[in-house]
């Protein structure tokens, strides 16, 4: 039970931003380097395009926050599966 308490309070902490933080521009590391490389070179080329574009800058902060969320959880599982192993054996 305290598990989906768990996995609610994390939901409410990625959705919430979304609907109390009006009118900001969410710019990643990404946004500032390519602005920064258009500054020292106008004519540079790209190596790679884009696969996926999401609709608005906040749909790709929420993607991101849910990869890091995926992440973090598979690396706190596979830590606590280790744990687990090392106590009982």
């Amino acid at each position: 039970m305290s598990n989906r308490i768990l996995l609610f309070i994390a939901a409410l902490l990625i959705v919430l931003p979304l609907f109390i933080v009006k009118n900001t521009e969410f710019a990643g590391a990404d946004t500032l380097a390519e602005k920064m490389i258009q500054q020292i070179s106008p004519h540079y080329e790209p190596w790679f395009d884009v696969v996926f574009e999401p609709p608005s800058g906040e749909v790709e902060t929420l993607l991101f926050s849910l990869q890091a969320a995926l992440g973090a959880g598979v690396i706190g599982y596979i830590i606590g599966l280790y744990k687990g192993r090392k106590r009982n054996g």
